[in-house]
């Protein structure tokens, strides 16, 4: 039987066990070389920040949309676009550190699996 499923160090997905990697799972962080040379970096760790403090500006039910976070960390209202992946990047760490959820039409979804569009609020 494999063992449990982890969550990438980078991108906060589902690290699928592998035969492949029988030998050195408990190594294992990253679930492509992409994540392993992007790793977490500090405006990484700013836009969890992000999330935390706009959470933590409004009511306990309530939930933010990916863009806002976004557009709080960038002052060019140009830029914040290029930002929506980095924060459902940082959402979906959060999700595997146990600070939040992450909602789709109000029910909370698997951050691997969600599609379209998300919202983030405070665990419950």
């Amino acid at each position: 039987m494999p063992p449990a499923d982890k969550t990438c160090a980078s991108c906060g997905r589902r690290i699928e066990w592998r035969k492949k990697w029988e030998r050195n799972w408990d190594d294992v962080r990253y679930c492509s070389d992409a994540c392993r040379r992007q790793k977490v970096s500090a405006s990484d760790l700013k836009l969890e920040d992000g999330i935390r403090s706009l959470l933590a500006g409004r009511a306990a039910s309530s939930t933010i949309c990916p863009s806002d976070v976004a557009r709080a960390v960038t002052s060019n209202e140009d830029e914040w676009r290029a930002l929506m992946e980095p924060v459902r990047r940082a959402a979906r760490r959060m999700v595997a550190a146990g600070e939040v959820e992450i909602t789709q039409g109000g029910s909370v979804v698997d951050p691997s699996t969600a599609k379209g569009p998300i919202r983030i609020r405070r665990r419950r």
